[in-house]
């Protein structure tokens, strides 16, 4: 086995690891806005545990994509080909979620923050359940040809698989999101979060549990049945750590628990990169789908410097934001918008003549 693909190969496996990580609790509490939040107080609170570092964590999403594309162009090709519609309405909800962190605050009427919670948890939950339906399809399989190419119409993708995989990483980023909540938050938010957990982790965290059996049935070794069994305790030490209280320690060890999860799934499926459902013998590997000696020297070279300042930076950010945050910490909404101009956007009214008298209201 070729040493540079199979470097890339970890290397991606590593990415999409810290993309769902970091990731997996933005878009839970982005889900959250709807299920969980009471108020809008609470609401805004949520918003405030991400809103510094939540378009740093999509950094990882476009890494895992670029370095895919770069050391793996078949790889690349192949499976967003394949997925193209279920991946085209993930980059729209991706869209629509960062507009909705932006214009959320705008103007402060109940409807306009109605429209953009909505956003935001649908968004949320589109961008969660596509990324987690790919990621299984390409652990588990596609119906390629020869070529690399996918057979069947627009919805061949689509399998009991594929839902297994978005319902898992729906499911986790809620019950990350909730430990994460109970880690960043304090107050009454806090103690409901972590109650949510206690209460929810024992359901939330088998479908993610069922894709890693799935993948060990089809192709798993000794030592990724060893991961399994590792994860599981993992996630019941999360469970634990969290009903004691230990909530630092609870979201460490649910981490702990996705690592286990996805170096089982990959670890499994390698050398494959996508299994052909069609033929085992059209399955695109490492070493069919790789790009050239060359090239993969070079990526190493740039990610050996470029990968650290990243993690740095991002750990810096993270440790300035790191206390925690309480609806004491919330100030009094306002918009930013004119009134006049709020109702046209959502609709209240349409603008009408506008004489002397509509001018001046509308500036100020």
């Amino acid at each position: 086995m070729e040493l540079l693909p199979t470097v890339w190969f970890i290397a991606i496996a590593v990415l999409w690891t810290g993309y769902l990580f970091l990731e997996g609790f933005d878009l839970g509490v982005g889900m959250l806005m709807k299920l969980f939040a009471r108020n809008n107080t609470d609401r805004r609170v949520l918003l405030n545990t991400i809103g510094p570092v939540w378009d740093g964590n999509e950094v990882w999403l476009l890494t895992a994509a670029g370095a895919t594309f770069a050391a793996f162009p078949l790889w690349y090709a192949s499976l967003f080909s394949a997925l193209y519609l279920p991946l085209l309405l993930v980059l729209v909800a991706l869209i629509f979620r960062a507009v909705a962190f932006e214009y959320r605050g705008k103007v402060d009427t109940a409807r306009w923050r109605t429209i953009w919670d909505w956003a935001i948890a649908v968004g949320s939950f589109t961008a969660a359940f596509g990324i987690g339906a790919a990621l299984a399809l390409t652990t588990t399989g596609l119906p390629l040809n020869s070529n690399g190419d996918r057979q069947g119409g627009p919805f061949a993708w689509f399998s009991g698989y594929a839902v297994l995989g978005g319902l898992a990483v729906v499911a986790f980023a809620l019950v990350h999101a909730l430990a994460f909540l109970a880690l960043k938050t304090d107050g009454e938010v806090r103690h409901r979060a972590r109650g949510w957990f206690v209460w929810l982790a024992p359901v939330a965290l088998l479908p993610l549990l069922g894709w890693m059996v799935a993948v060990q049935l089809l192709s798993g070794k000794q030592w990724t049945w060893i991961l399994v069994i590792l994860g599981v305790l993992a996630a019941a030490a999360a469970w634990v750590l969290a009903r004691n209280g230990a909530e630092g320690k609870a979201f460490g060890a649910l981490g702990a628990f996705l690592v286990c999860a996805t170096a089982s799934i990959f670890g499994a499926a390698f050398p494959v990169v996508i299994p052909s459902t069609l033929d085992p013998a059209f399955n695109l590997t490492i070493s069919n789908a790789s790009s050239s000696a060359y090239t993969l020297g070079l990526m190493s070279i740039v990610a050996a410097v470029g990968l650290p300042l990243v993690i740095a930076y991002q750990a810096w950010t993270y440790w300035v934001f790191r206390r925690r945050v309480s609806a004491a910490h919330i100030p009094a909404a306002h918009g930013f918008l004119p009134a006049i101009a709020a109702k046209v956007l959502v609709g209240h009214a349409a603008p009408g003549p506008v004489g002397k008298h509509s001018r001046r209201n509308a500036s100020e």
